[in-house]
């Protein structure tokens, strides 16, 4: 018979790569002080959106703007995660700003 890996997959979501890598840190040191091993963070492709607008509502249409927005995402896995585990991971206070999206 064959079992499947017990995990979780966290994946996180934020514009700022810098609170990202923070509430990366946070799950690693919660995860190890319960411990839980942890693989990642894995970074995965940086999204860009690109919005173009007018500089001038009225006239010169050839002269525009172009403004950035930028979405970093990491994955995390905690793998054979016990209950001390999933506690410590709802308790935890991630930065603000920074999506988290959990896969059991």
């Amino acid at each position: 018979m064959v079992t499947q890996e017990q995990k979780i997959r966290i994946k996180l979501k934020a514009y700022s790569y810098h609170l990202l890598n923070q509430a990366c840190q946070q799950i690693i040191s919660a995860a190890n002080l319960a411990k839980s091993k942890v693989v990642g963070p894995i970074p995965l492709p940086t999204r860009r959106k690109i919005y173009c607008v007018l500089r001038s509502p009225h006239v010169d249409k050839d002269s525009r703007e172009h403004f950035e927005m930028r979405l970093h995402y990491r994955i995390l896995d905690v793998i054979y995660p016990s209950l001390e585990t999933i506690d410590a991971l709802i308790k935890l206070k991630l930065p603000f700003g920074v999506e988290i999206e959990v896969k059991l």
